[in-house]
């Protein structure tokens, strides 16, 4: 059970009294509010007129207005939502109820407009679609759609059924409900495979159902297998590639031409190697070190050379641009290149010859860059470490090949470390959750994955790629060069004073008044959740204070690294914002060429929606195998750490798997109320406080994988 001592009463410095204030204020704009309610509220045990003088000092401000009886509201107002015209088109996208109907949410219209079934016009959850307004406007806005403006999606899973005469696909927790497909579009499907099907023939008033092709059968799959691709589809993820893009990758010749090695600057003879994990199959990137005179290193980092083999506007590049990312899931990927040229034409696999797109760096002895070079390479890669062989030789545990040059290397990126934290980049390692599968794929174990020097090693060398790319072609001229920058903007102050509430709560100060200052708070934070298993739980809350880093062809820089200039260079057999970072820069090396600067910012938005789809998309993935693992621990006790709080429960993390479930406040001992601050929650007998970082112990009552939800029990 969390804590349910007294909740204490504790004198508020004026500053600290004076942003919870203003915070309640904000999460209820709308309220007219006193100091009595604010006391009771805040359960704060300071005097009124403390209470008052904080209430003057905001009004003085500008922060809140006064109205009358001695009651303060917000001030800054939403502007007001705009009418909605009946003569007007809106349009909006679709939030699909079960009853086949839906709301329409439009941006920057407070009520979502209605949609009965009958109006629907074929038109499916997630669509962007123009709505007509009835013509009388009632107390909820309805109306019905007339175009469908753009798709969610047009494939999806399900289990195939065949008739007499046709076929049904039956999908799962998808208002479709069921696409029919007939005989010429099974593609070799039998009776209960699991199939993607395509949809040829939206439903329409006439035709209520769906009409759809086979395009990939998956046979009869488990419950998991079928999860996984479901979740990939749902995004917009094709599992499989077009047979005409794999007939294409399969003509692309891998042969190393004299010709070709001409125009490269020969590396094969420098000792080389890559460090990748031990599953890893696309090794798209290596490190070689070279000793010069004066005892100077050449250090150079080698990035598979895909755009010598994906040629601009191919079947093939058009195809890496529209999935843009491979996706990584718990027990797979969906890669973003076919496996002929991401497993092996482009990977750097040992002891074979490689074209490659190469940032070729001299270090003086003490560790300072004296000279850059970019180019195309030919490389020789001499060994393949994973990360658990190269830390074993980093700490000398086990007798390894190259041991000399893997301790230089962690040398130089201890240094680049050093300078990239005191130039005010935020130390963000949060724990990274593993699974251990058995060989059906069903989890036995979860672990929190290590990040070690062998791990930071390599990201300091591909950060440092990454900004000098990026200032190579922000610096060449001073008329700017269109480029795709890595981006990360200023995070947002509300949810950093939030944070400092929370991190209060805890016994942790935070400043937040400048951009310095957030940093080196920040990175205090995370240096003190090191020892606290606590404030591990702010960790996740800061990063959501972050801006989210994407991609632009606006350079505004890199808050969180602290660098002025950063692209995405060193990835291209899994990012397609490389690929076009390394045609720009190839372009870009002995001449100048201007890429249109519209075109390409419309590439970036569209890239950074689809990183963000595949992110959610690994998060579905890591959710599903924790409720996985926990089906066969129902009834089973954890220690935990409350991890969040709503007006309905609790959230509480199982310190042992990192597993997050429910806990709600109506199968507690007693109700529980959330306060303004939403920092803890206090009883309705008014004797016991539950608060974020709060240790408890749970059992875990149920799971519900198709929800991917988990119900805990408090045990007293």
């Amino acid at each position: 059970m969390p804590q349910k001592n007294k909740i204490p009463k504790i004198n508020i410095p004026a500053p600290i009294l004076e942003k919870q204030i203003l915070t309640f204020f904000k999460q209820n704009p709308k309220k007219f509010i006193g100091a009595n309610l604010l006391i009771r509220s805040l359960n704060l045990s300071c005097s009124k007129e403390s209470v008052h003088s904080v209430l003057a000092s905001l009004k003085k401000k500008s922060l809140i207005h006064k109205a009358s009886d001695g009651k303060f509201t917000f001030e800054k107002f939403s502007p007001p939502s705009p009418r909605l015209e009946n003569t007007a088109l809106q349009i909006g996208v679709v939030d699909m109820t079960q009853h086949g109907g839906a709301f329409i949410v439009v941006d920057g219209v407070t009520k979502d407009i209605y949609v009965p079934s009958i109006y629907m016009n074929g038109a499916m959850n997630g669509d962007k679609v123009k709505v007509k307004l009835n013509s009388k406007l009632k107390r909820r806005p309805e109306g019905q759609i007339v175009e469908i403006v753009e798709r969610a999606a047009e494939v999806f899973i399900g289990v195939l059924h065949i008739k007499k005469h046709y076929g049904v696909v039956e999908l799962v927790n998808n208002p479709l409900s069921s696409i029919i497909v007939y005989p010429s579009d099974f593609n070799g499907a039998k009776d209960g495979f699991t199939v993607v099907v395509k949809i040829l023939e939206w439903p329409t008033k006439k035709q209520i159902k769906a009409i759809g092709a086979i395009t990939t059968s998956l046979g009869k799959v488990g419950e998991s297998e079928f999860a996984m691709n479901e979740i990939l589809i749902k995004q917009g993820f094709d599992i499989s590639f077009d047979p005409a893009v794999i007939a294409e990758s399969e003509k692309i010749s891998g042969e190393i031409t004299q010709a070709e090695v001409n125009v490269r600057r020969d590396c094969r003879d420098i000792t080389t190697f890559t460090i990748d994990p031990a599953n890893a199959k696309d090794f798209d990137d290596a490190l070689s070190i070279q000793y010069l005179d004066n005892d100077e290193l050449e250090i150079g980092v080698h990035i598979a050379d895909v755009t010598h083999f994906v040629k601009a506007d191919t079947l093939l590049d058009r195809d890496a641009y529209r999935r843009s990312t491979s996706v990584y899931l718990v027990d797979r990927v969906c890669p973003m290149l076919p496996e002929r040229l991401s497993n092996e034409l482009c990977s750097l696999r040992p002891n074979e010859d490689k074209y490659c797109f190469s940032a070729m760096f001299i270090f003086s002895k003490d560790g300072k860059i004296k000279n850059t070079w970019l180019g195309k390479t030919i490389i020789h890669s001499d060994h393949r470490f994973t990360y658990e062989g190269a830390q074993e030789v980093l700490e000398g545990i086990a007798p390894g090949p190259f041991a000399k040059e893997l301790t230089e290397l962690n040398n130089i990126a201890r240094i680049l470390r050093k300078e990239k934290f005191q130039n005010g980049a935020i130390n963000f390692d949060s724990e990274e959750v593993q699974f251990e599968l058995d060989a059906e794929g069903r989890p036995i174990g979860i672990f929190i994955k290590e990040r070690k020097e062998a791990h930071l090693l390599i990201e300091d060398f591909m950060l440092l790629a990454n900004r000098e790319v990026a200032r190579f072609i922000a610096t060449k001229e001073q008329l700017e060069i269109p480029m795709i920058y890595r981006v990360h903007d200023l995070p947002d102050q509300d949810k950093l004073e939030n944070l400092a509430l929370f991190a209060g709560q805890l016994g942790i100060k935070l400043d937040f008044q400048s951009p310095q200052k957030i940093a080196q708070s920040l990175d205090y934070l995370i240096k003190k959740a090191q020892d606290d298993e606590r404030l591990k739980l702010l960790e996740p809350l800061a990063i959501k204070c972050m801006a989210k880093a994407e991609y632009s062809s606006n350079n505004i820089g890199h808050y969180g690294l602290a660098f002025k200039y950063y692209s995405h260079f060193t990835s291209p057999i899994r990012r397609y914002s490389d690929v076009l970072c390394h045609r720009i820069l190839f372009d870009n090396l002995k001449t100048t060429i201007r890429h249109n600067k519209e075109a390409l910012e419309m590439q970036c938005k569209h890239i950074s929606k689809q990183e963000r789809k595949a992110m959610d998309a690994e998060r579905q993935s890591i959710k599903y195998k924790q409720v996985e693992y926990l089906q066969n621990h129902v009834g089973e006790s954890f220690e935990g750490l409350v991890s969040g709080l709503t007006d309905r429960g609790i959230f509480v993390e199982l310190i042992a798997n990192k597993c997050e479930g429910f806990v709600p406040f109506e199968h507690m001992d007693q109700y529980y109320t959330l306060d303004a601050t939403k920092l803890k929650a206090q009883s309705n007998k008014g004797n016991s406080v539950i608060q974020i970082g709060d240790a408890c112990k749970v059992q875990v009552k149920s799971t519900n994988l198709t929800k991917r939800q988990i119900e805990l029990t408090l045990i007293n």
